[in-house]
């Protein structure tokens, strides 16, 4: 079914009223909200439920996804690669897709709205699950908006040939560059690899997202590069436009280093992704959340993997991050629902992702009678745009 784009949602909860209210929306925007509004458009009832924009998952591997390799006793993220960069070498287009769409179905029918995608592009591998992400992109236009990230998971300079691949997936599309800042040899190497992918990515005009210093209480200085990399942001003139994924050393440094780097991701305007289900299978922690957010750095969470190498218990299901990241790091409620709605969307580029006037109306209704209640029992959650005027499904 074609997602309705004008429509009146009556009688709701939001996090911003008190008591119920209407949404108006015309043409796939906002337009009004409150009680009482005119009722001539055709409406959805919303039967007192809650609503909220659209979850957002700024960090899923969908190429990756589904490989249910189990646990691993001796897991750990070189293992993780290993395993999969040995998998990846027998995909084939079919078999990205048919992974690639179980995941979307998942994550749709958990209320998510937006996904930004790495996905892996190295010599082995080469472009074919770039493309079969590029057609699912617009196969799933009006249900779930896909941003392509073409992930240089093995590095650059040690994988021959991996730059000129990344350039020809901008040319096809995709919409923002992706950068691996641990994966080469050295730690000046690594820097290298991370100026290359800033300065073609400001040549091409699209952001990037960097997987970034993915250990905790190492001593190796290619995974304490997230200070370096907000340096760098500024000096290519790409503030606002970086995001780093993991960032799980920052976990491991000394209160005084933590809050140097913090204050200098936040000055470049750097923001930080979280990946609690595979920052704890193979790191046992996760970047410090509260401390970011304090220095004024913008974070959120994700999913990054499901049921691979990386995360065998993956559910895309990010109301299982936020659970998760709170337990991990005594996170509250409210804020761990601005994390993977509104935190999330700004990271992605839409600093408006709210259920308020001008916003785009991806919105999903919560079976709750409270935005918090919703996420703690992972409550059932519907597109709203999806269902058919006259009364709500429950």
């Amino acid at each position: 079914m074609a997602p309705r784009d004008t429509y009146l949602l009556t009688d709701v909860r939001t996090r911003h009223h008190d008591g119920l209210v209407d949404v108006a929306v015309e043409h796939g925007r906002i337009t009004a909200v409150g009680p009482g509004l005119d009722r001539r458009t055709p409406a959805i009832d919303g039967r007192g439920q809650t609503v909220l924009p659209g979850l957002v998952e700024p960090h899923l591997h969908l190429d990756k996804a589904m490989l249910d390799p189990g646990p691993d006793p001796d897991a750990g993220l070189d293992a993780a690669v290993a395993r999969t960069a040995e998998r990846k070498s027998r995909f084939t287009p079919d078999d990205v897709r048919a992974r690639a769409t179980d995941v979307l179905r998942r994550a749709h029918a958990h209320g998510t709205t937006r996904v930004r995608t790495p996905v892996d592009v190295d010599p082995a591998v080469g472009l074919s699950s770039l493309d079969v992400v590029l057609d699912l992109r617009a196969e799933w236009a009006g249900r779930v908006e896909l941003q392509v990230v073409p992930f240089p998971q093995e590095g650059i300079a040690s994988r021959p040939g991996t730059r000129d691949l990344l350039v020809e997936a901008l040319r096809r599309g995709a919409d923002v560059l992706g950068a691996c800042s641990y994966a080469e040899d050295d730690a000046d190497a690594c820097r290298d690899h991370v100026r290359d992918v800033l300065d073609l990515a400001q040549h091409h005009g699209v952001p990037v997202d960097v997987h970034a210093d993915f250990a905790a209480g190492s001593d190796d200085p290619r995974h304490d590069l997230a200070a370096d990399i907000a340096a760098m942001t500024s000096a290519a003139g790409m503030q606002g436009r970086v995001v780093l994924g993991h960032a799980t050393t920052l976990a491991g440094l000394d209160p005084d280093a933590r809050g140097r780097t913090a204050d200098a991701l936040a000055e470049a305007g750097v923001g930080v992704v979280v990946l609690p289900p595979t920052d704890l299978y193979l790191v046992g922690a996760s970047a410090p959340v509260r401390e970011l957010r304090a220095a004024g750095v913008r974070v959120a969470y994700s999913s990054n993997n499901v049921r691979n190498a990386f995360t065998p218990f993956g559910t895309v299901d990010l109301l299982d991050a936020a659970l998760l990241l709170g337990h991990m790091q005594g996170v509250d409620l409210d804020t761990l629902l601005d994390m993977g709605t509104v935190d999330a969307a700004a990271l992605l580029g839409d600093d408006h992702h709210d259920v308020t006037p001008g916003a785009r109306a991806d919105l999903v209704l919560l079976d709750a009678p409270d935005a918090a209640t919703g996420l703690l029992d992972r409550a059932p959650r519907t597109p709203v745009a999806e269902l058919p005027t006259g009364a709500s499904r429950r």
